[in-house]
């Protein structure tokens, strides 16, 4: 073999022997790159959203309940129609406290304000003889006035010059005093003398006076010729019906 020959087959096999070598590089670094990027991927994957991580929909929950839980704070707070707040605790509750009414008010009372006592000026009395009963007066006290007013319990009838009023029949008092709205009357029955002839000290007038609890004095026309009135003379409570007062 030729020193040429020897040379060139020596060359072939150190060409070869480096090819070898400059293979076996590059498939080292092909690998070395291959496992760093996969490692690279996984990483940011990992970081973004992680396999079987639920806070995102979690978060995604948690969200709208705490809106809607706003909301309804806010809805309470303004005391709209239906929620626990001031609103509704201080509409009224007319339907009820009735109501009230009524107060109802209330309990039904009536708060109009009592009548006064009537005056001579506010009552016009009349007597009427009467044929039955025997020996009777009838008074008639109507209201003048545009108020309603109150009769006194009974009419202290002075006849004539008498220094004391005739007592008062006490089966006659009716449960409450009599009242007089105007244009209305109020009824006592007066019985003058006894029938039997029993009665002392009797006298003829022609005058009658009657004073009111105020002080005023009703002067009353008795019937022409006056009345005989002796030790019987009684007089009835005033009564609202004429035959309440002479039933006695």
């Amino acid at each position: 073999m030729s020193a040429r020959t020897t040379r060139v087959r020596l060359f072939a096999a150190a060409t070869a022997v480096l090819a070898s070598l400059a293979l076996t590089a590059c498939e080292g670094g092909s690998d070395t790159d291959a496992e760093s990027g996969p490692a690279a991927s996984a990483t940011v994957t990992d970081r973004s959203t992680p396999p079987g991580d639920s806070s995102a929909s979690t978060g995604g929950d948690k969200a709208p309940s705490g809106a809607t839980g706003s909301g309804t704070d806010s809805h309470d707070s303004a005391g709209s129609p239906g929620s626990g707040g001031k609103g509704a605790s201080s509409a009224p509750a007319d339907g009820g406290e009735g109501g009230t009414g009524a107060q109802g008010g209330a309990g039904g009372e009536d708060d109009s304000p009592m009548p006064g006592e009537c005056s001579a000026s506010d009552v016009r009395i009349t007597a009427q003889k009467l044929s039955r009963p025997l020996n009777h007066l009838l008074l008639t006290a109507t209201n003048t006035g545009s108020e309603t007013c109150v009769l006194p319990p009974y009419p202290a009838a002075r006849f004539g010059e008498a220094q004391s009023v005739p007592p008062v029949a006490e089966s006659t008092k009716p449960q409450a005093l009599t009242g007089v709205a105007p244009g209305e009357s109020g009824y006592a029955g007066v019985m003058l003398s006894s029938g039997d002839g029993s009665g002392e000290n009797g006298y003829e007038t022609t005058t009658l006076t009657i004073p009111f609890e105020d002080g005023s004095i009703a002067r009353v026309a008795l019937p022409a010729g006056g009345v005989y009135v002796d030790t019987a003379l009684t007089v009835t409570y005033w009564q609202t019906s004429v035959d309440a007062a002479l039933g006695f």
